[in-house]
Parts: structure tokens; C-alpha cells; sequence
């Protein structure tokens, strides 16, 4: 059973308020965080989604984003350094009726645990996974992360990072994740869309979110989060809708050129036809827009979406099969069978 439908047995889901999913855990994240925002939504997108709080499941890693279960008033695991997506998965296996969530860090996921991420995105467990992106390792104290840029400075590269970074969303396009999005911690209301798109998603929902650390990597995203900047560096995509940026009266969009690479163009009434137009269940499109950087807008909404088969129905439907047939395996009966070990004495 899917982790959004509710059984016969459940009782009517009763209201909730943001409130009722904040716990009573003193939140340690430093001041100004932006782990702080995306706690607030998420506890305000659960309030609204109509499912029994004791339904819910929230697992992390280690790092900084990975006090977030402590903070939320649910059912909850804080596991290993990168091993979450195994947890998450044992857990959906045995109770497909939780609403499992995982938090994750560019660290978390990417380094110690990117064997574990791109296996669970492959896999399409129904759940939502959540990475923040601050670009740095923020809970050892500032050393770079998968997704620090060329050339970063840290306590680990003083004279600068000669690794190249993973684009997340690209990555977990590759590892054929039928669900993938992108938003910011400051993005308040596009992430709360998002959020629920997620949830709605049968599948395993990717979501990065690009996280502000204040004290050793503040202002990473600033050129894009900037209130007058906003409109020319950021493209909210929609499905079905022309992919148009840019501030009032001058409208800017993205074409195909010959060489099969996005470009720029202003858009006026003689080429507005030329404007691609956005393709959630495109997967070529997805790669192309989830790896636009300056000087192009940064891509922001759900990048894509498919159905495919679930990972826990799968498995059940072969364990179902297994019982059914004659002489099944029975553990009790090879636990207490005929032969015996006998110790001696």
C-alpha cells in the first residue's frame, strides 16, 4: 500500500497547525541558519496534508541537517553518517503505510553516502528526500563538500578546492530518479509548492535545497537569493509553461540552439513560438535545465516527474507469491526441524 492512502482501520485524520509538529527540543542550529526556514515549512506543509501525525517518519544522516528529527513532533531516527536511504528503505519495507521522510546534507548524501543515494533513487522507494545544499561541511566546522565549487578556500583546501562538484539534481537524474526538484531556504512559498508536489509524488521524491551556512559559507547563494536580482538570475519552472524569466517588461526565455544548448534570447511577439515550454516528463529537457549556472538563471520547481514501479510493492508482491506456494519455507520448522545440533556437555 501506498504511503498516501490511508487504511480502513484509521480513524478521521484530525486538524493540525504548524505547531503541533514543532517539538519541545531546544533547536541547536546556529542563529540565522537556513535550516531554520526549511523547518518551518516543513512543519507547515505536514500541517496541511491531511495524514495522521503518528503516520509520519522523518530519518537523517549526521551533519547539521541531521538534528531535524529532533525538531519535528513525529516519529523519528537519527542514523548513521550516509546510511539513511538504508534505514528509510528497511523501514517503508516493513511499514508501507508511514510517510517516510529523509534529511540529508551535500556531505551526508554525496560523499560518505553517495553509494546509498543514487541506489535508493533507483530504486523509487515511496518517499521524500530532502538535501540541503550549503556547498560546506558545516558541523565539523568548514571544510569543502562535493558541491563546493573550483577553487574553494576552506580549513581542507587553504589554497583552494581542484575538485569539481556534483550538481545534485543532475546526479539524481542520472541515477534515474522519477522525481526531481530544486528550491531555496528563502524561497518560502516555491518551497512549500514544492514540498507538496513531493509528497504527492508516488515514488522517491528528490528535493535539493540550496541552505545558507552563516558562519562558514554565508552568502554562497546571495547573487541568486537577492531580492532585486531575483527576477533576471532565477526561472520558476511550470509544466506547460514557456521557460520566461526576467524583470517586468523585459521578458527573457531559453531556446534550443543547433547545437542542442539552451540560449538566451529577449522574447518579443515575432519569436515567442522559439521559447522551449517546460516538460516535466522530459528527461533531456530535465539534465539541460538542471545544470544552467550563471550567467544563465538557475532552474528552480519540479524538474521532473514520471511514474514507475514502486520499490516496497515489488518486493511484497514477491514475498506474497513465496508464501503461496506449496511447501513455502516455514522459519519455525527450520529453526525446530527434525535435525538438530546437539552440544555436548
Amino acid at each position: 500500500m501506498s504511503q498516501h492512502e490511508a487504511t480502513a482501520e484509521e480513524q478521521p485524520t484530525p486538524s493540525y497547525t504548524k505547531k503541533d509538529f514543532m517539538s519541545d527540543q531546544t533547536i541547536r542550529w546556529c542563529p540565522g541558519c537556513g535550516d531554520y526556514s526549511i523547518l518551518s515549512q516543513v512543519q507547515t506543509v505536514f500541517a496541511e496534508l491531511g495524514v495522521a501525525r503518528e503516520r509520519f517518519a522523518v530519518l537523517s544522516g549526521i551533519g547539521c541537517s541531521s538534528r531535524f528529527p529532533y525538531y519535528m513532533n513525529t516519529y523519528g531516527f537519527h542514523t548513521i553518517h550516509g546510511r539513511a536511504p538504508a534505514f528509510a528503505t528497511g523501514l517503508k519495507l516493513a511499514r508501507p503505510d508511514l510517510d517516510v521522510w529523509q534529511i540529508t546534507g551535500d556531505g551526508d548524501a554525496l560523499s560518505i553516502g553517495g553509494n546509498h543515494f543514487i541506489h535508493v533513487l533507483r530504486r523509487n522507494v515511496d518517499m521524500v528526500l530532502l538535501l540541503f545544499n550549503n556547498r560546506i561541511y558545516g558541523l565539523t566546522k568548514g571544510q569543502y563538500s562535493p558541491t563546493s565549487e573550483e577553487g574553494k578556500k576552506t580549513k581542507s583546501t587553504p589554497m583552494g578546492s581542484v575538485d569539481h562538484p556534483f550538481e545534485p539534481c543532475a546526479l539524481a537524474l542520472g541515477a534515474e530518479a522519477s522525481f526531481v526538484a530544486r528550491t531555496v531556504d528563502v524561497f518560502t512559498t516555491e518551497q512549500r509548492e514544492v514540498l507538496r508536489a513531493a509528497h504527492e509524488h508516488k515514488g522517491t521524491s528528490f528535493v535539493e535545497i540550496w541552505q545558507n551556512c552563516n558562519i562558514f559559507n554565508d552568502g554562497a547563494f546571495a547573487d541568486i537569493t537577492d531580492k532585486k536580482a531575483r527576477a533576471e538570475k532565477v526561472i520558476f519552472v511550470e509544466n506547460g509553461q514557456p521557460l520566461m524569466f526576467g524583470a517586468e517588461g523585459a521578458r527573457k526565455g531559453l531556446r534550443l540552439s543547433r547545437r542542442l544548448e539552451l540560449e538566451v534570447i529577449d522574447v518579443t511577439d515575432d519569436n515567442l513560438g522559439e521559447v522551449l515550454v517546460h516538460d516535466e516528463t522530459n528527461p533531456v529537457l530535465a539534465m539541460l535545465v538542471s545544470r544552467l549556472k550563471p550567467p544563465f538563471p538557475v532552474a528552480m520547481g519540479v524538474l521532473f516527474r514520471t511514474s514507475r514501479a514502486l520499490y516496497e510493492v515489488g518486493v511484497h508482491h514477491q514475498l506474497e507469491l513465496a508464501h503461496s506456494r506449496p511447501g513455502a519455507a516455514d522459519l519455525r520448522k527450520a529453526l525446530l526441524g527434525s535435525s538438530p545440533w546437539t552440544v555436548a556437555g
